[in-house]
């Protein structure tokens, strides 16, 4: 639907919401922002065009990568494949993004409201519409230029309990956006929001929320084919300045999966003999969180467990018909960070955290395996960031993706001016379970493998993915308008040119065809009203 006829439908259905219902509407609120960001990004990624096999299959026989290279499985022999160059001989990435949102809040009564709110994210040239060459009006007719990111009914007080019920497109947030929250921070800050119920109980100290969402439907393609997730989300703040959150999030994924597409006779043979045989994915998440400030102390520490089904992933892990159909979810992540602000001239903050996000990588095979060309193969599944708000950098963390990492933190917050605010950090990244190649030997700036045919002979790459910097300044010009700069510098470490299993939750490869230093500059201009 075009900008123009979503901002005409809104101007009409907000008219007649104000005529029909004019008796108990009590409040209206309009809002928005306007969100300008222009990114350049050095020795990152391989120019446009066809997909770089970084480790072609031949080199793997017998050995079951189970990569997905932009959000399909890549297990169609073409080996490892890495978007990532880390090279200053590729193309640097720069573009300008643009988020515009316009919302409207109706309160009907002191406990019935309805907020509505709509989106648009471009990037700057997605939509011009003249060819200079020719002076034609070229109107591109693109279907998702605005959308709908939240549209919901609330009602409070529910049954007269301190209950609050939410139904519609809304966003979700708990706790520190560890693992559930809107994609806020960027490149590529698109946002996210969910279809669902949202139930929340908040009586002092307690407040609980339980929640279910669509996150795609497949009816009736599919009679059971659906992703939802759900979860209920406790707090407690009982003890002074300090929030004890726990938590149980399930994603259930029960699309079909068949390795043959129901070829007959071979399907009838499959289920004598009970193989391409996949049950839906249960992720089920359960973690603990404590938080709060002690004096001139702050911290947060949280944990999570993750178990349950994961036959979504072992799918892709094909050497070659077959995945793996027993794949499980067995991964442990942890987050801690400590900070003390000093009470003197520029309110500094220090502070200093580590991450972990508990990697698996069973793509390395023994001798005996590989002689079995009948042995299915063991899937590797890392912990899945969920939904998560936290980037830890620009450069190889950009959909809040990062998994199989140890990251180590430490920086500073400064208020040199009564307007602006600086942030200096620094973060060490390791891989925590390293890929294994094949074993080769370096010529020049290529890997020839010692024995191609071996894939059992193997060699383990690097762990050191880099050190990243960060200086972060932001100018509150008013209340509401701020500009921000940002620069990142990534001191790239071997593993970066090696590759690991690190992006897309551990199924993404990153290995690069080098491993210089890369940059990352950023200049935000932002406004709220």
């Amino acid at each position: 639907m075009r900008q123009g006829v979503l901002i005409i439908f809104l101007a009409a259905a907000l008219t007649v919401l104000a005529s029909s219902a004019y008796a108990e509407l009590q409040n209206m609120v309009v809002g928005g922002e306007v969100r300008i960001e222009g990114n350049y990004v050095t020795n990152w990624a391989n120019a446009p065009g066809p997909l770089r096999i970084r480790i072609p299959a031949g080199f793997l026989p017998a050995r079951s990568i189970g990569e997905v290279v932009s959000g399909a499985p890549a297990f169609n022999g073409l080996g490892a494949v890495s978007p990532f160059s880390w090279d200053n001989k590729s193309n640097s990435l720069k573009f300008v993004e643009q988020r515009t949102r316009l919302h409207v809040r109706a309160d009907f009564t002191d406990d019935v409201s309805a907020f509505i709110e709509f989106d648009s994210y471009d990037w700057w040239g997605e939509d011009f519409r003249s060819n200079y060459v020719t002076g034609a009006d070229a109107r591109a007719v693109s279907g998702n230029d605005v959308e709908v990111y939240q549209a919901y009914i609330e009602a409070n007080q529910m049954w007269g309990y301190p209950l609050r019920l939410r139904i519609g497109r809304q966003e979700l947030s708990f706790g520190s956006e560890w693992l559930v929250g809107p994609k806020e921070f960027g490149p590529f800050f698109s946002g996210r929001s969910f279809d669902g119920v949202r139930l929340t109980y908040a009586q002092e100290p307690i407040t609980v929320d339980v929640f279910a969402s669509k996150l795609a439907e497949n009816s009736p393609i599919e009679e059971d084919g659906d992703i939802d997730f759900y979860g209920v989300y406790a707090s407690c703040t009982a003890v002074e300045n300090i929030t004890f959150d726990a938590y149980w999030l399930y994603v259930r994924d029960s699309r079909s999966l068949n390795d043959t597409n129901f070829v007959w006779p071979i399907e009838w043979v499959e289920d004598i003999i009970g193989v391409d045989d996949y049950d839906p994915t249960n992720l089920h998440t359960v973690g603990l969180r404590g938080a709060g400030t002690w004096g001139a102390l702050d911290f947060n520490a949280e944990a999570a467990y993750q178990f349950g089904d994961a036959d979504q992933i072992g799918f892709n892990f094909k050497p070659f018909l077959y995945g793996d159909d027993d794949a499980d979810f067995s991964a442990w992540a942890a987050t801690v960070d400590v900070g003390y602000t000093f009470e003197m001239a520029w309110q500094p903050r220090v502070h200093a955290g580590y991450s972990y996000y508990s990697g698996e990588d069973n793509r390395d095979i023994s001798f005996w395996d590989w002689l079995n060309p009948f042995d299915r193969p063991e899937a590797s599944v890392s912990f899945n960031r969920l939904f998560s708000n936290r980037m830890y950098n620009g450069f190889f963390d950009l959909q809040n993706d990062l998994s199989n990492v140890h990251v180590f933190r430490a920086g500073a917050n400064l208020h040199p001016l009564e307007k602006v605010d600086l942030m200096l950090d620094a973060a060490y990244f390791l891989a925590d379970e390293p890929f294994d190649w094949p074993a080769y030997v370096s010529v020049g700036r290529f890997r020839v493998p010692i024995a191609p045919l071996l894939s059992f002979w193997t060699t383990e790459s690097d762990d050191d993915l880099g050190v990243v910097t960060d200086i972060v300044g932001v100018y509150h010009y008013s209340e509401d308008l701020a500009f921000m700069l940002h620069w990142s510098h990534l001191f790239a470490g071997d593993a970066l040119e090696d590759g690991n299993y690190n992006n897309f939750n551990g199924l993404l490869f990153n290995g690069g065809s080098d491993n210089d230093d890369g940059d990352f500059f950023t200049f935000e201009t932002r406004i709220k009203f």
